[in-house]
């Protein structure tokens, strides 16, 4: 994406709308009757669209003009853009003001936020809403609310930002190395192996670009997903799929063991495993809903038993391997996420679990979502580092992390 000095509220919505009108439409006199301007209008707009990006988006001809590639760039993510705003009638500075509100989730932090006084921001909410014929706002005690239709429209609105945001940087790529900005939702495995391999081969390929990882749940990252907020997730693949407005595919198949402290009474058995046994502890896993917990309760089921409680829901595997190590507490995990600890001799495997089972890890995104040549770039690195045995991407590297993290253990005993 763009650096902030460039903006998409920088322009003016309808001068972007020239750039795609003339691109799509072959020449400045279909374009001005598209957008119901006269011809000097759209070439104006044209010219401070190009000063502002300080880029030659058309070759001047006699006979017209051509537009080159960083106007066919733009145009593709302005048109899209626009469908998202929903009406030609909605201006940048009222789509910036509506964002700041909902954002901010009043006038005072949106004033504070955007720059913008609060009369600006009143103003421009309520000629919105009769552009759009819908309220937006609505007042709760002292403060305000987004309405249904000022949630469903803050979430098109930052989409189209997206676009935008993704369209400039485009425009600029085809024309000179520009910073590129990638915002990543990493769910917990993804963490373990494939990403950091991903990010590391693509820094050293692309070093100017901008990484951006956003932690957290699927749950949590499924809505800043659905905002435009992060370009796509990486982690475990939902079975049902989310839903029609994403899409996820898969990059390898995970196998899961069984976790335990050094020690565990568990780890003297060589039964270890049985339902039995495993039912007479207690189990911290994720919350119901996600995969893994799914499968746990399903392995139970199976056998016409009842899960055994889990009085500690957690999805940090560093949350859960200090409670391992600290009580009797079982878990199931990938073996990537804890090759370090069990080397260094705090976790052990109690084999797999009764009847064994995987999860599928895949890459999500947004259904219709067009990645820019970055982000591209960087999902054929996903791919290449899923293709790839662990092992071989460490080495050496991890038995010294091991060795490091050993000698720290010993220090604090």
């Amino acid at each position: 994406m763009p650096s902030p000095a460039l903006s998409p509220f920088a322009f003016n919505l309808r001068h972007l709308a020239a750039v795609a009108a003339v691109t799509h439409r072959g020449s400045v006199s279909a374009a001005a009757s598209t957008l119901h301007l006269t011809q000097p209008a759209v070439t104006q707009a044209i010219a401070r669209v190009e000063a502002i990006m300080d880029l030659q988006l058309f070759e001047r001809r006699t006979d017209g003009m051509t537009p080159l590639p960083p106007a066919q760039a733009l145009a593709i993510r302005v048109e899209q853009a626009l469908d998202l705003i929903g009406s030609r009638r909605v201006t940048m500075a009222q789509l910036r003001a509506f964002l700041a509100v909902a954002d901010g989730g009043s006038y005072a932090a949106a004033a504070a936020q955007s720059g913008l006084s609060q009369p600006t921001l009143h103003r421009a909410i309520a000629d919105l809403s009769l552009i759009l014929r819908r309220s937006l706002v609505e007042r709760r005690g002292r403060g305000i609310a987004l309405t249904d239709a000022g949630r469903r429209t803050a979430r098109s609105f930052r989409l189209a930002r997206a676009e935008l945001e993704a369209g400039l940087d485009e425009a600029l790529g085809q024309a000179r190395s520009g910073p590129a900005r990638i915002t990543i939702g990493a769910m917990p495995l993804s963490r373990a192996r494939v990403l950091p391999r991903a990010l590391a081969r693509f820094h050293a390929a692309h070093p100017e670009a901008e990484i951006v990882i956003v932690e957290g749940s699927h749950g949590e990252l499924a809505e800043s997903l659905r905002d435009g907020s992060i370009d796509f997730m990486v982690g475990a693949m939902r079975d049902p799929a989310p839903g029609p407005d994403m899409v996820q595919r898969p990059l390898f198949e995970d196998a899961v063991i069984i976790l335990a402290r050094a020690g565990h009474p568990l780890a003297q058995s060589a039964t270890n495993a049985t339902l039995d046994g495993l039912a007479r502890y207690p189990w911290i896993l994720p919350a119901p809903g996600a995969p893994l917990r799914d499968r746990f309760e399903e392995m139970f089921r199976a056998a016409g038993r009842t899960p055994p409680p889990v009085p500690v829901e957690c999805g940090s595997v560093m949350i859960i391997r200090e409670i391992l190590m600290q009580t009797d507490f079982l878990t199931l995990l990938s073996p990537d996420q804890v090759s370090v600890e069990r080397e260094a001799g705090w976790l052990v495997s109690l084999g797999d679990p009764p009847g064994g089972f995987s999860r599928a890890i895949g890459l999500t995104t947004r259904a219709q979502w067009r990645p820019a040549p970055a982000q591209a770039a960087f999902i054929a690195e996903l791919d290449k580092a899923a293709a790839e045995p662990f092992a071989s991407a460490y080495g050496a590297g991890r038995e010294q992390i091991c060795g490091s993290r050993a000698d720290e253990a010993h220090e604090l005993s």
